[in-house]
């Protein structure tokens, strides 16, 4: 319905406690932001794994009888949302497996650039694959290892791989992070009650009462078993990617990411650069609900000029519903969102967003607060820099074609989307907000890719 980037994944852990399974479930829910199409969850005993999974959200997915099925003192979750393979339940993850050294179980956060060069590799040597999903071909490649422990064959296929992941693997004994050494998607390491817990995002740290510890560095891999945690850097030094979107839109406001930095801090912060980039005088800034709400109240504080809510949202509207069969004029905005007319009479509004994709929104948008709300000027302010690249490492975006900045002027949009103003946040400002903005992908931004891609891969994504 919403001209966004998609969610990626979202991955939680627990090592030592004997309820893990109850707490990866709280995890899960606190990550639920992260993918919406399916969940899984692996839990071991000592000496069993076991695997629930299903499609939907985690409230409706984990009943108490299920969460009963998933004994031990060690777990492993997973949210899902398909950056790569269909949305079908064999795709959900953890994917779990039976081979010469035991049981395995992998949950991966990223996308891998050259997943199908690997399997088509792996299937001439006899591999066969149950799933469409990148994530399995790791599975292989620790399979197909010929290392002498499954600790060093999971280093061999790791550096194999190339792309954004951030993977928690599962044994009878062990509980395994590993982030990809440019540290494209956050995961965080912490303690909770004597127990390990490793997660997406701090947030679910918050949920469970856990301590944070600090990031799972880029690069590094982290074994937890009875003999403590242990740290290993099994990857040649690279530059650090940390993707710069989830502090835009992904992440949720209050968790802390890379370094240890706010989400909700740094989009307030976009917000007071995008006003000092672009002030308009106006009587009202609004957000896009919710993710342009704290950049809005950034803009606002950095302007001096009034902030409310002038769009409310309906945060109750299923992933479904029926349309009416007569034609209700902007309807698929109108379900999730409504203007407040008594606030936006005859007022010159800033309409603050985090960012355009396709533009389709933003024109439903710009044309409601007009019709609806009876607003005398409407001004967009986007606090991320124009998109003009799709992304490989873990964000379901559209082809280059289908983004309307790399298509479109600045003037071209402004119309399209019918604004009597249009300004993006520029790069340059955007970097001047987070610590250390050479550790940053912004190669949505500016084509800057800082992994290369296969020759097969270009031509899939129409990249060039």
């Amino acid at each position: 319905m919403f001209d966004k980037f998609r969610e990626e994944c979202g991955v939680f852990g627990v090592y030592g406690h004997p309820e893990a399974s109850n707490l990866t479930y709280l995890g899960l829910y606190a990550l639920q932001h992260r993918g919406q199409e399916g969940s899984g969850m692996c839990s071991s005993d000592g000496k069993l794994l076991h695997l629930e999974k299903a499609m939907g959200l985690v409230s409706d997915i984990y009943s108490e009888k299920r969460i009963k099925r998933l004994p031990g003192h060690m777990a492993i979750g997973h949210n899902r949302y398909s950056t790569a393979g269909s949305s079908i339940l064999k795709n959900v993850q953890p994917i779990m497996v039976n081979f010469s050294l035991g049981s395995i179980a992998i949950a991966h956060n990223g996308n891998l650039v050259n997943a199908m060069e690997l399997k088509a590799g792996l299937e001439k040597e006899g591999a066969i694959f149950q799933s469409t999903s990148d994530s399995e071909v790791i599975v292989h490649l620790i399979a197909h290892s010929r290392q002498k422990n499954l600790y060093e064959g999971i280093a061999e296929a790791v550096n194999k791989i190339k792309g954004a992941f951030s993977l928690l693997i599962l044994t009878e004994t062990d509980l395994i992070a590993i982030r990809d050494p440019y540290g494209f998607r956050p995961l965080s390491l912490g303690q909770y009650d004597g127990a390990y817990v490793v997660s997406s995002e701090t947030c679910a740290f918050d949920l469970i009462g856990a301590r944070f510890i600090r990031d799972v560095a880029p690069g590094e891999m982290i074994i937890i078993n009875e003999h403590g945690l242990k740290s290993i850097r099994p990857f040649a030094q690279s530059r650090h990617a940390f993707c710069i979107f989830e502090y835009i839109y992904f992440s949720r406001p209050d968790s802390c990411i890379f370094g240890g930095q706010n989400v909700n801090a740094i989009r307030k912060a976009l917000g007071r650069q995008l006003a000092r980039e672009s002030a308009v005088e106006a009587d009202l800034v609004i957000p896009v609900p919710d993710s342009g709400v704290p950049a809005a109240i950034g803009y606002a504080e950095e302007s001096g000029i009034p902030f409310d809510f002038g769009i409310i949202r309906n945060h109750y509207v299923g992933r479904t519903f029926i349309e009416p069969k007569q034609n209700i004029r902007h309807f698929g905005v109108k379900i999730k969102l409504n203007p407040v007319r008594e606030l936006l009479e005859g007022k010159r509004v800033i309409v603050v967003d985090d960012s355009i994709v396709r533009g389709t929104t933003s024109k439903k948008i710009v044309k409601m607060l007009r019709e609806g709300g009876s607003a005398k000027e409407v001004h967009l302010r986007i606090s991320s820099p124009a998109t003009i690249g799709p992304c490989f490492y873990g964000i379901d975006t559209p082809t280059r074609k289908e983004l309307i900045a790399y298509t479109h002027t600045l003037e071209e949009i402004r119309k399209f989307v019918t604004a009597d103003s249009l300004a993006y946040l520029s790069l340059e400002g955007l970097l001047k907000v987070v610590s250390n903005p050479d550790d940053y992908c912004t190669a949505c931004f500016n084509n800057r890719y800082p992994v290369p891609f296969p020759s097969t891969k270009l031509e899939q994504m129409e990249l060039f």
